[in-house]
């Protein structure tokens, strides 16, 4: 296996969640979200993104305007020194039943498979209660922040985030004392 490795939700965890963005204009930073993940590099952990997308599947959009986006985010935080290993998204709609819309582990069994890492060693961090369950679904600790939706999620991920951190600053001193 290739090392450590830190999943991240996309919409509130890393960029301001603006309903089924497909924009690519609509793209931008949390505050401290690319501080926290160059630290989290500076640590030793690897970093891929794992999102849910089902305007695609609700036809609200395409898989075009999704990986516009996500070329968006991977620029501005590269503009910010942080590299991402990958971005993997599930295009479904909640009605599809598939294997890969979080909490579901496919997104996370296929992100090891592309990236050699075993999910038990590594870290589920995102704003919602399916991140934190897909953490759980796969053996990761699980870190909630309360940007996004994670302020309103936190009572409900109470038996399911490890950890809960303000944001992703946050979220790499937790990271740090991990080891």
């Amino acid at each position: 296996m290739a090392g450590r490795y830190v999943l991240l939700d996309r919409d509130g965890t890393i960029i301001f969640d603006r309903h089924y963005l497909h924009d690519p204009a609509g793209v931008e930073l949390l505050p401290g979200a690319a501080q926290g993940m160059r630290r989290m590099r500076e640590l030793g952990w690897g970093l891929a993104v794992l999102t849910n997308q089902s305007g695609v599947g609700r036809g609200y959009y395409d898989e075009a305007s999704v990986l516009a986006c996500n070329a968006r985010m991977a620029e501005l935080l590269l503009a910010q020194g942080v590299r991402l290993d990958g971005i993997f998204f599930c295009p479904h709609e909640p009605e599809a039943a598939c294997g890969c819309r979080k909490p579901a582990p496919g997104l996370m069994e296929q992100a090891a498979r592309s990236l050699g890492f075993d999910p038990h060693e590594s870290v589920m961090i995102g704003d919602k209660d399916v991140d934190m369950l897909l953490g759980r679904a796969v053996g990761a600790a699980t870190i909630l922040v309360r940007t996004g939706k994670g302020g309103e999620h936190e009572a409900r991920c109470r038996d399911s985030a490890d950890f809960v951190a303000d944001d992703l600053l946050q979220a790499a001193d937790i990271l740090a004392t991990l080891g």
